[in-house]
């Protein structure tokens, strides 16, 4: 899951946002497309709720009986579940994708 996410994260043809480029890559894994992927737009650069970083968003979303226990494992490997913070702290969008990714793929 974390390869796929990182091939659609700001890359060609469709050039996603983090939390699209998690979705994507948990509805290729899964099948499960009952998301929208453009609806997951309004999600990256720090515009999640509460300015939560819109990759661990996502993951959460599509897992949402396991949200909680995503952040949490999210939080104790990066320290932060900002946006601004984890930028703070030196961690990249790409590092978050591909974060956010690895723990989805365990969790489902």
């Amino acid at each position: 899951m974390k390869r796929i996410a990182l091939q659609h994260f700001h890359q060609p043809p469709l050039r996603l946002n983090c939390a699209q480029a998690v979705l994507a890559a948990y509805q290729e894994t899964t099948g499960d497309t009952s998301m929208s992927l453009p609806s997951f737009q309004a999600y990256g650069g720090g515009r999640a709720p509460q300015g939560l970083c819109g990759a661990v968003h996502a993951a959460a979303l599509t897992r949402p009986a396991l949200a909680e226990a995503i952040k949490a494992e999210f939080l104790a490997r990066t320290g932060a579940l900002g946006c601004r913070e984890l930028k703070a702290r030196g961690v990249s969008c790409k590092a978050c994708v591909e974060l956010a990714a690895e723990i989805l793929q365990q969790r489902c």
